[in-house]
């Protein structure tokens, strides 16, 4: 039994939904012991027929010296053939017994699940098990259900949530819920389209659109209550019978020699369970208390997002997205509702002025009213005299995986990147339709060897996405990148040479055409190339050298603009680091581990 060493070609294509593979020559034998057990019995078969074939060998051998009649001849040979397919079925049948006994032993059991009241029963093993039933676990739970395998998805709190991120899906990720059959559950919860974004910079503005002109007319981006959207998501995904949503507090993985067998944990009325399955995805997002028994997370804390909601308040752009280059740093207002508007003031740092005593609402009317556009201006006020005001720490975590048999981390319990850019949900949904795509061939979940390696596999094929079969996209490493650069460009800083950068960043937009439509189109998810990405930031940077070098260069002007230049390498290159240079440019050379599914045999 062989692996076979796959060097990466591309990625899963939507149009035909398999993944395109370039076999290379080398081999290497799998480690374990179930791959040791299957080795012996597959050595046992190969003796076997060698035996029964030399035994015809000679019996031919011996019939047409003594002109045996060729009736005793195909008795005889009857009889043997007869005599090895017993064996090997005996040997089957063994073999499926031990492994259904060990199953049993691990404590599988009929599972019953509720909806809307109405309890049923799922007859047979759980094959995955989801903890979180937000946006990424729900998704995965309804994709996976589709494909036949039965989920017990496990979340802390069913009620809806209530979040002030998690609010706006750019159209990449609006093609991605299409994708995975889930663009139903933006309907009926008041979801508003959005077709670009306003940026506003010291009294100026411009319009970027999203190039949707060669898309369906419904595809756009969409903004919506993150709770409505998630309870629509976990009624999608419970409608299906194979699927059991429950409300548990997952405690532990439950771990045996290396491999994840389940998780312990405790249901609503406080009874400590354990829940055992194949496979067990971690989906409980960006305060994962399980992410450090999969991961290495390097948590980074940049700044925290104050919220606020605006009541009847018309936006300058109607179905857009509306981004304030402020000092210290950026607000954004976007449509959450026909009725509503979502405000999101960015405070750098990890403190923030106190709400309980009146200095958040102080900070709010005297440093950041000021700078909105006049439009918005009473709606602001108005919000913060209202007293709702919540915050929300913006965490960045780039992926560092540790390959565990069993397990898998997804959503931002496994990678995420500053939500100014709005790009968690298309890469959660991106990297669900690579694990959809990636389990299909493999029926068997049980095989941990095997499962393994293709697990393994998933942490490579995730930075890569395709339209064409020849054009590789890393979508999780373009958006994270493009997130934590622009976060930096859009903050106003002391240093003159960023504040350039800044200005210049807000100049190049404003050109229009490609330099508009370029940028724009990593922002929306719809073109993640990252040479496109690095292309257009050092663009930006040139073009800021530009404007300072002319009409009258000098010598204090020149230094300015080597800085600049400096300070755009500063930005970009360490995020490209953490990333993974190897994966975001030369994705084909990242080794990715594939089987062939196992043969199902009738008996």
């Amino acid at each position: 039994m062989q692996w076979h060493v796959l060097y990466l070609k591309t990625h899963i294509c939507p149009e035909n939904s398999r993944v395109l593979l370039n076999l290379k020559g080398k081999t290497e034998r799998t480690a374990g012991e179930g791959a040791r057990e299957s080795v012996c019995f597959c050595r046992i078969r190969v003796r076997i027929l060698v035996l029964w074939c030399s035994c015809l060998r000679e019996l031919a051998r011996v019939c047409i010296w003594k002109m045996v009649d060729q009736y005793a001849l195909g008795l005889i040979l009857t009889s043997v053939l007869g005599f090895v397919v017993l064996l090997y079925n005996l040997m089957a049948k063994k073999n499926r017994s031990r492994v259904s006994s060990e199953a049993r032993s691990e404590g599988v059991q009929t599972v019953t699940t509720s909806i809307n009241g109405e309890c049923r029963s799922i007859e047979g093993d759980v094959d995955v098990i989801i903890v979180g039933a937000g946006v990424a676990g729900s998704a995965l739970a309804h994709t996976l259900g589709k494909d036949g395998r039965k989920v017990h998805m496990i979340e802390r709190d069913l009620s809806e949530p209530d979040r002030i991120v998690g609010e706006l899906l750019q159209p990449g990720g609006y093609l991605k819920l299409i994708e995975l059959g889930l663009q139903d559950c933006v309907e009926d919860i008041d979801a508003q389209r959005v077709f670009g974004y306003a940026l506003f910079k010291d009294g100026k503005n411009t319009r970027l659109s999203y190039p949707l002109e060669k898309f369906h007319s419904d595809v756009s981006g969409r903004s919506f209550h993150n709770g409505r959207f998630i309870q629509r998501m976990r009624e999608k995904a419970a409608s299906l019978p194979n699927i059991r949503l429950e409300q548990g507090t997952v405690t532990s993985l439950l771990e045996e020699n290396g491999t994840i067998k389940g998780v312990q944990y405790k249901t609503k009325d406080g009874k400590e369970l354990a829940a055992h399955a194949p496979l067990t995805i971690v989906c409980d997002g960006c305060f994962s208390n399980l992410r450090r028994s999969l991961c290495n997370p390097q948590v980074d804390v940049p700044s925290s997002f104050v919220g606020l909601v605006l009541e009847n308040c018309e936006l300058p752009y109607a179905n857009h997205g509306h981004v304030v280059l402020a000092d210290p740093s950026p607000i954004l207002f976007y449509p959450i509702s026909s009725t509503e508007v979502r405000c999101l003031v960015d405070v750098p740092g990890q403190k923030v002025p106190s709400i309980s005593n009146g200095e958040m609402a102080k900070y709010l009317k005297t440093m950041v009213a000021p700078q909105v556009p006049p439009e918005i201006y009473d709606s602001f006020v108005a919000a913060v005299d209202s007293g709702n005001i919540r915050t929300m720490p913006n965490r960045s975590m780039p992926a560092a995986p540790q390959p565990t048999p069993g397990a898998l981390l997804m959503g931002d319990a496994f990678n995420m990147r500053h939500p100014l850019t709005g790009g968690g949900m298309t890469v959660a949904l991106s990297d669900i339709a690579v694990l959809r795509d990636l389990l299909r061939p493999l029926q068997d979940l049980n095989d941990a060897p095997t499962l393994c390696k293709y697990l393994e596999s998933f942490y490579t094929l995730r930075k890569v996405s395709c339209n064409d079969v020849l054009l590789l996209k890393p979508v999780a490493s373009t958006i994270n990148t493009l997130a934590g650069a622009l976060y930096k460009v859009f903050s106003a800083s002391p240093d003159r040479a960023r504040n350039e950068m800044r200005q210049a960043c807000f100049d190049y937009l404003s050109l229009g055409g490609v330099f508009s439509t370029g940028p724009v189109s990593l922002l929306s998810g719809l073109n993640p190339r990252p040479l496109s990405l690095v292309l257009h930031f050092f663009a930006v940077a040139v073009y800021g050298v530009g404007r300072l070098l002319v009409p009258f260069p000098s010598l204090s002007r020149m230094w300015i603009g080597a800085r600049l230049i400096s300070g755009a390498s500063a930005i970009i290159f360490p995020i490209i680091k953490a990333e993974g240079v190897r994966q975001m440019f030369f994705p084909a050379t990242v080794p990715a581990y594939y089987r062939a599914p196992p043969v199902k045999r009738d008996h």
